[in-house]
């Protein structure tokens, strides 16, 4: 029997065909689709920024800041807000997809095979009967230095 301790709470959310996961304690809400208002001199994979409740907070294209094709934003996305230390951000994923209790020792490493880009945004995978979701490094996937120099 797993102690509390050792359960984590994650918040599955789907990207394109794939799956990855995030620890719930960082997810401030989950909000429908609305057009964000463009930065210059951004990365691509940053849309823009939107104001929740008085907050102004950039929206990142997860798809495209994971390398997969830029998404193309409708009704059916999602901005899953995010609190990585101080600093509130939004990812523009497809949808959401579930929560899941997962007990720590049964996160396994992310494979050797893939490179070290890979290894610093996913710090692990989650086997779930037919599914396997990436566990994502909100710290390093959400460091865009262009941001913060603003």
């Amino acid at each position: 029997m797993s102690k509390q301790s050792d359960l984590r709470k994650m918040l599955a959310i789907s990207v394109g065909a794939q799956e990855f996961c995030l620890d719930v304690m960082i997810v401030r809400e989950i909000r429908g689709w609305s057009p964000a208002t463009p930065l210059p001199r951004t990365p691509a994979y940053v849309i823009g920024m939107v104001n929740l409740r008085g907050a102004v907070i950039p929206v990142i294209d997860l798809a495209a800041r994971l390398g997969f094709a830029p998404a193309q934003p409708g009704v059916r996305h999602v901005i899953v807000v995010t609190e990585v230390g101080d600093a509130l951000m939004g990812l523009l994923v497809d949808g959401v997809t579930d929560t899941i209790e997962v007990n720590v020792g049964d996160v396994q490493p992310t494979p050797e095979a893939a490179s070290e880009n890979a290894k610093a945004l996913v710090s692990g995978i989650i086997a779930l009967e037919n599914r396997l979701l990436a566990v994502l490094t909100l710290d390093e996937l959400l460091a865009i230095p262009e941001l913060a120099a603003a």
